[in-house]
């Protein structure tokens, strides 16, 4: 059976996205990227040469085989963000863009006023919008009425590998929203990713887990693998939870 994630108007079989920060090398992150098979690949804007065509990240990225999802990590408020992803736009990355807007240091957790107002004129300027976002429910319904192509909310602090703290959020997400839900930031093992798929989500973005991992390229793949489980757990109905046993095989007709 097909089942390809559709947003805006591609389509991607992978339903894995990978950040490339904290690897140790490009070369590493590359071969990640790889074992993953993912098809979106965030890269920060405030970590690469745009003007450089040998930039040691967009370097190793073969966009025909990704697609290069810059993202404006370290903005501090809508006008930071949307100069950079004009800036990304100028240097010929295509107009897709995850948005951040993290103006407190130490907890990077989002700004919901400022995501929006960054929202709202990045998609009148054409661009196909990611917004990162804490789990808000409300605003993730208001940024899908602005027109952003899917809502990535937090599972917990990003770069914590805490997982998902914020299950209840995102169960009504899932339930309000009608553009793909993407689970983004503190997913520390692959059993959170599967968890975050038989949930519903339409896909996870990992990065710490998987570049600060002792091989991060077979983690790539259990992280892979898991999202394969969640998915074709949640496409196979997974049967309700029972307060009491209920046996397996007939209890009638025993041998006495």
């Amino acid at each position: 059976m097909k089942d390809t994630l559709k947003i805006a108007d591609r389509e991607f079989n992978s339903r894995l996205f990978i950040g490339t920060g904290k690897f140790s090398s490009p070369a590493v992150m590359q071969a990640a990227v790889e074992a993953a098979e993912s098809e979106i690949v965030t890269v920060a804007l405030r970590r690469v040469d745009l003007d450089n065509p040998n930039d040691q990240i967009l370097e190793h990225l073969d966009p025909n085989k990704v697609l290069i999802l810059p993202n404006t990590s370290g903005a501090r408020d809508h006008t930071e963000a949307v100069r950079l992803a004009k800036l990304a736009a100028a240097s010929g990355l295509p107009k897709w863009i995850k948005l951040e807007v993290t103006p407190e240091p130490r907890f990077l957790l989002p700004d919901p006023v400022e995501t929006l107002k960054a929202a709202e004129i990045l998609v009148k300027d054409g661009f196909n919008v990611m917004p990162y976002i804490n789990a808000d429910p409300i605003l993730a319904k208001r940024l899908e009425e602005v027109g952003c192509v899917t809502v990535m909310p937090l599972g917990s602090p990003i770069g914590s590998n805490q997982g998902i703290k914020t299950l209840e959020n995102i169960k009504i997400i899932l339930d309000l929203v009608n553009i793909p839900v993407v689970v983004d930031a503190g997913l520390g093992k692959p059993s959170d990713a599967a968890l975050a798929m038989e949930l519903g989500a339409s896909a996870v973005l990992v990065n710490t887990a998987i570049a600060t991992a002792g091989n991060p390229t077979e983690m790539a793949k259990a992280f892979k693998l898991a999202v394969i489980a969640g998915r074709c757990a949640y496409l196979s109905k997974i049967p309700e939870t029972k307060d009491f046993a209920e046996a397996s095989s007939p209890l009638s007709g025993l041998l006495r």
